[in-house]
């Protein structure tokens, strides 16, 4: 019994004999558990179905309803292969009470053979009426006898090469196996509604085997006492793993960092053209207070597009270069990080800082001057993109590092740059321009401090935005040559950058081309003829840094780009944005786009471009989006809706490599599970940390790493 155990969870520690022959290699369907990442006896007890098939109970086909998925047992009276149209075969079942035929256009000559005229069968799946009576397309079939199941059939989530029946044996040894004792000491209390008698195992049993008079509704949209055990059991689980990642990182020891009065930051403010707004004094003071502790900061600091983080981010630097020690910001483009870095230099140079410049296209002799430079230590701020990670650089004392939109980035990349420290932890700094709404702060980010800011400078000019068909097109391009005559600059953004055979996107190769025919006779305010550029991914760097070169300048009129311009450009004279196949963006990626215009005084415009291709109407998705857009600049109610619309898992990003912490619970619907786990975590840290621990590990095991990150 135990070897048919093993087979079916391979990972499963065995006792070792020397003396037998080496494990022979997996089988296709053990491959596919790994892959479903079911390991552990409690990884499958906790594989949940995705929906349940009736098989406890016969239908008679005289009482049964088109429509409905019934399961019906009869005699086959007719077993044979048609060849009108289709090659399929057709197999009559009377029940006694009606006939049905059964149809099948993929089958095997076995399954032929099992249907035989004589033969007793049962068959499930969804029936039709029609003109010649019932009829069940594709329905499961096995021979009629034995006694029904008094539960529900169970089927599960899986991939190729794992069949169901193989899946739902596994799932069974595993439920039997794990250990699925409470762990809840009587302190922490039941969230409210919630009664004893719904323990884990109870629950998990019923979920996998519900009993026929369950309301399918109920399992469905996860609101019986089961599920909400379950998802109680995670959101605690995950408060704890937060609550533990704090405490753990509580006891290392970072450099302190205090602010001085008259050192570099204070010169910065002091030689900036422009005055901080309150909500940027305050989370400078935020992230002050936490630098001069011994402890590392692990501060997110989130604003909209525009709201002025890079100069907190500068005066955070200075606070580190004061005390001697060196500063690293890391971007996710070559774009950001070359604004990023020019921006600092024109700030801290004069104040006789050195700042390093490290990207992965840089010259073989300037890389290694930097590297000099970033060794030792002569370079206070270094800047760039994943380069500043890579294994020979080598900072001499790294005291403060800051990630510029930091979803861009994996797990293992955020914690590599933390690893360049030698000795003593650096204090982190991540920053973004996607708000977090409030249940992901309460969940994924509680071991974050947030710092906020809520205001945008003044002098901004609001953006209208304006929903337009694609059949409206060359009415927008009047307005770009409106906006050209006015000595204004356009970007126009494009999905592809080639045709895709996939995808019928018009790509930014052709906008560039159109564009260029279109405005070839306009002239700029200054009497230049208007200049149209192309920007994308796969172009030159050096061919990049000189396009972007001559539209921050203005010399360029119109910027035809894919989504590299997404985050940290800023051309205050642009006013207009087009964004081509607005349906094709996400919600959030649609307002960092938009964020690249008003940046000036000037009045200023985006414009979703969209196509509903050969469908008489956009999907109900897309036109949530684009709703959003148009009603609200607020990225907070735009990240809101944007949760709503994707759900925390895609929302995330790569902030958990991909793998998002919550499977079952829900932070739209389940705000009070949400709360009272925030509540017992640290009841249950505190006072039963070994009971902790067992939560964290069953619920989460690995994945709780994520949060060093």
């Amino acid at each position: 019994m135990a070897k048919a155990k093993a087979s079916l969870n391979p990972t499963v520690d065995a006792p070792v004999n020397k003396t037998s022959k080496p494990n022979k290699p997996m089988s296709p369907a053990q491959q596919a558990l790994l892959k479903l990442g079911l390991r552990r006896d409690i990884d499958l007890a906790l594989h949940l179905p995705l929906r349940y098939e009736d098989e406890t109970r016969i239908t008679l086909l005289s009482q049964a309803r088109e429509g409905e998925s019934v399961q019906i047992e009869g005699e086959v009276t007719r077993c044979e292969i048609a060849y009108g149209g289709r090659r399929q075969l057709q197999v009559t079942v009377d029940d006694g009470s009606d006939t049905c035929l059964l149809r099948f256009f993929s089958f095997y000559p076995s399954q032929q053979k099992a249907m035989a005229v004589g033969t007793r069968l049962r068959a499930r799946g969804e029936l039709k009426g029609g003109f010649m009576g019932w009829t069940m397309m594709h329905p499961h079939c096995k021979a009629a006898g034995g006694e029904l199941p008094n539960a529900l059939t169970p089927v599960y989530p899986t991939v190729a090469q794992l069949p169901q029946p193989y899946l739902r044996k596994a799932v069974t040894t595993g439920l039997s196996r794990a250990d699925l004792g409470d762990f809840w000491p009587p302190e922490i209390g039941m969230p409210m509604g919630l009664k004893p008698a719904w323990g884990l195992k109870a629950s998990l049993t019923f979920l996998h085997h519900p009993t026929p008079d369950v309301s399918l509704a109920q399992l469905e949209d996860h609101s019986h006492p089961a599920w909400q055990r379950l998802k109680a059991e995670e959101l605690l689980a995950q408060q704890l793993s937060q609550l533990k990642s704090r405490q753990a990182r509580d006891q290392l020891r970072a450099p302190t960092l205090p602010l001085q009065s008259q050192g570099l930051q204070a010169q910065l403010l002091k030689a900036l053209p422009f005055q901080l707004t309150h909500a940027q004094t305050r989370v400078c003071d935020e992230i002050a207070q936490d630098l001069a502790k011994p402890v590392p900061m692990h501060r997110l600091l989130q604003g909209d597009v525009g709201s002025g983080k890079t100069v907190v981010a500068a005066l955070s630097a200075c606070a580190c270069m004061d005390a001697g020690y060196q500063c690293a910001l890391m971007a996710p483009t070559e774009i950001l990080a070359d604004q990023h870095f020019r921006k600092l230099v024109g700030w801290l140079e004069p104040l006789g800082i050195r700042v390093a410049w490290l990207t992965g296209s840089q010259k073989k002799k300037e890389r290694a001057e930097m590297l000099g430079l970033i060794e030792s230590g002569q370079a206070g701020l270094v800047v760039g993109t994943h380069a500043v990670i890579q294994d020979q650089v080598q900072f001499k004392n790294l005291a403060l590092a800051i990630i510029d939109e930091q979803h861009r980035f994996g797990v293992a990349q955020r914690l590599a740059l933390r690893n360049k420290s030698a000795g003593l932890e650096p204090h982190l700094l991540m920053m973004t321009a996607t708000p977090i709404p409030r249940t992901l702060a309460m969940s994924y980010y509680a071991d974050l401090d947030v710092s906020t800011i809520d205001e945008l400078p003044p002098g901004r000019s609001p953006i209208v935005t304006k929903v337009v068909h694609e059949g409206r097109r060359h009415e927008v391009i009047e307005r770009i040559q409106a906006q050209i005559a006015q000595g204004r600059q356009v970007y126009w953004v494009c999905p592809l950058i080639e045709e895709s055979e996939a995808l019928d996107l018009t790509n930014a190769t052709a906008t560039h081309a159109e564009l260029s025919e279109a405005l070839q006779h306009v002239t700029q305010a200054n009497g230049q003829p208007a200049l149209v550029g192309l920007l994308h991914s796969r172009m030159p760097v050096a061919e990049k840094k000189a396009v972007m070169s001559l539209f921050s300048q203005g010399q360029m009129s119109v910027l035809v780009s894919t989504t590299v311009i997404e985050v940290g450009v800023d051309v205050p004279n642009a006013s207009l944005m087009v964004i081509e196949h607005a349906e094709r963006f996400g919600l959030s990626q649609l307002h960092q786009l938009r964020g690249r215009v008003g940046r000036g005084a000037a009045a200023s415009a985006c414009v979703l471009l969209y196509s509903t291709g050969d469908a008489p109407r956009l999907g109900e998705t897309a036109r949530e989006r684009l709703k959003a857009m148009a009603e609200t600049n607020d990225g907070f109610e735009i990240a809101r809706r944007d949760l709503d619309i994707r759900g925390p898992g895609e929302f995330l990003g790569a902030r958990q490599s991909g793998d998002a912490l919550l499977r079952f619970a829900d932070l739209a619907t389940d705000t009070h599970l949400l709360a009272w786990a925030r509540e017992a975590a640290p009841v249950m840290l505190a006072r039963y940390p070994h009971l902790a621990e067992m939560q964290v590990n069953r619920w989460l095991g690995a994945k709780s790493e994520f949060l060093k990150a």
